[in-house]
């Protein structure tokens, strides 16, 4: 992958597309600095490799679009103190929270990754495709915490192929190709 230069505001959506192996699913997981890079990444003028890289992701989450789960239970995967009431804003039942994770469908699964992803420290999402396989109903859903967070001041960094989602959430549109990142107005 080349030299890439983008710059996300606080409160703004980039999308970026491209053809599936170009590159989108990398370039969101060497933001959030867990894969190899030669670039620099830097939050409020803070370089990532200026913070341990705990502290980096706790404030670049980066939300997989097959998100990992590593305990039994779905509680074991929010922070202490999580609040299972907001599941119902992402059309989950509040009582899923002490579900085990085999029991989960895989759009619950990836709603509870969304939100799990979503901390007090949290500054920017990157999302890989964070409502592919989904119903237009809880699509609605997702975009709308999305637009919420977007309010409160959070950056996004959305990877779709659904190109009226990324109209719908970015103000910017960006296509990877051939390891290079250009600014896509079409």
């Amino acid at each position: 992958m080349g030299p890439l230069s983008l710059r996300v505001a606080d409160g703004e959506c980039v999308s970026v597309m491209g053809a599936s192996g170009a590159g989108k699913s990398v370039l969101l997981r060497m933001m959030a600095d867990l894969d190899p890079h030669a670039g620099e990444m830097r939050l409020d003028g803070v370089a990532a490799a200026a913070m341990p890289a705990p502290d980096w992701r706790a404030q670049v989450t980066y939300v997989a679009a097959d998100a990992g789960w590593w305990a039994p239970r779905v509680a074991e995967h929010f922070a202490p103190g999580a609040d299972p009431a907001r599941l119902p804003e992402l059309g989950i039942a509040a009582e899923a929270f002490e579900w085990t994770v085999e029991r989960l469908s895989t759009g619950e699964r990836q709603r509870l990754a969304l939100l799990r992803a979503i901390r007090e420290r949290t500054r920017v999402l990157l999302l890989d495709e964070p409502s592919s396989g989904l119903d237009p109903e809880n699509v609605e859903r997702v975009e709308r915490l999305l637009r919420g967070l977007l309010e409160r001041g959070l950056a996004i960094v959305l990877v779709t192929h659904d190109r009226a989602q990324a109209r719908r959430l970015a103000s910017a549109h960006w296509r990877l190709a051939d390891g290079r990142l250009a600014r896509d107005d079409e």
